[in-house]
């Protein structure tokens, strides 16, 4: 069937909207009419060639939509259905079997390759165009997904608002809840506030920290922050944030997150933990960046480092969950998205990337 999708060809290039053929959904895939898709910072990173794989390639991984047609052997899905995209995994290594899918063995060849067993789901008159990023690839009019990253909604939720749930907003609620795990009471300082730290401040009020700290040198960040439930703000271009989270709290903060990837900012979460606190690290660096900490402000305090995918969320457990804190007015995720044709992505990519808006999200239709 003829679809349209917008191609990242190469990192000096804007990303080209063409018209391409996709293939009928194979053994335990579904065909899935794109309504809406988030936009990643990930995304934005494998374009610009700070994290593989090749291009040029169909991006896109935190689709949302209807599902069109199913493939031999799916029975949890019909025609109709509404459905969340979130990240693929095989259900067969150790790490799917133990409940841990996003640290699936194949991981990278899955959701960065697009290896599903078929290397030709997308053509233009014949010759292939690489897909099936993260098993959807939903820039893009229609994307074929897994059994195994597809999640059934209810059909009264609004799909063009809930795509970011998928990847960003999980990650971000999901490294709060599933990770650190903070009780009533507890500090959190959370370091860069896009669309996953808003989510983690917002999953930090949620758990009830009486004590939420954004870090952003974005003051309009630092305000949203402030109204979705930080109790303080800093901005981190113009004040030293270890030293004023130390002054909020005496001993430091019992848990930092940071969501940068910049290896200062990332020394200053370190910094900032109170003794026997934790720093969780979400960020998609640049290939061979390096993180330096003294041996000694970890090992004589007690502090724990602890690297994050997908916020541990198993999607079809996790998603859901999101969903009711949407429903109980406790994720207003209206107020934290701005929408796009799929035809403006560069426009989105460009506001995004600038700050004027915390999450875009692409209208396929």
């Amino acid at each position: 069937m003829k679809i349209r999708a917008a191609v990242a060809r190469a990192p000096d290039q804007p990303f080209e909207i063409i018209s391409c053929d996709l293939v009928e959904p194979g053994p335990g895939e579904v065909l899935v009419k794109m309504v809406s898709c988030g936009i990643c910072h990930l995304d934005i990173a494998v374009k610009a060639q700070h994290s593989p794989p090749t291009l040029p390639r169909i991006l896109g991984h935190e689709g949302a939509g209807v599902v069109e047609r199913v493939g031999p052997g799916v029975t949890n899905l019909i025609c109709g259905d509404h459905v969340l995209l979130s990240y693929g995994s095989c259900g067969e290594c150790s790490s799917c079997v133990s409940g841990a899918p996003a640290y699936c063995a194949h991981t990278f060849a899955i959701n960065f390759l697009g290896e599903r067993g078929r290397a030709d789901t997308h053509s233009v008159g014949g010759v292939p165009i690489p897909a099936g990023f993260f098993a959807q690839s939903s820039f893009a009019t229609h994307a074929i997904a897994t059994t195994r990253n597809v999640v059934k909604v209810d059909r009264d939720l609004p799909l063009s608002t809930l795509a970011p749930l998928g990847c960003g907003f999980q990650t971000g609620m999901g490294s709060v809840i599933n990770v650190l795990k903070p009780r009533a009471g507890d500090m959190i300082a959370v370091f860069g506030c896009g669309a996953v730290g808003m989510a983690a401040i917002i999953a930090a009020r949620i758990v009830g920290c009486s004590v939420i700290v954004a870090v952003d040198t974005n003051e309009r960040r630092l305000a949203l922050a402030r109204e979705m439930g930080a109790t303080h703000s800093i901005n981190g271009a113009l004040e030293d944030a270890s030293a004023q989270i130390a002054g909020i709290a005496g001993v430091g903060t019992h848990f930092a997150f940071d969501t940068t990837g910049v290896p200062a900012v990332a020394d200053q979460a370190l910094r900032a933990l109170a003794p026997r606190g934790t720093a969780a690290f979400v960020a998609p660096s640049r290939r061979g960046t390096s993180f330096s900490f003294e041996a000694r402000a970890i090992i004589s305090s007690g502090r724990a480092i602890r690297g994050v995918l997908q916020g541990d969320a198993i999607s079809s457990e996790f998603i859901p969950r999101m969903i009711e804190f949407y429903r109980s007015g406790q994720l207003p995720l209206e107020r934290l998205i701005t929408t796009f044709r799929l035809e403006e992505i560069n426009r989105a990519v460009r506001e995004l990337e600038s700050g004027d808006v915390l999450k875009a999200v692409l209208l396929m239709d």
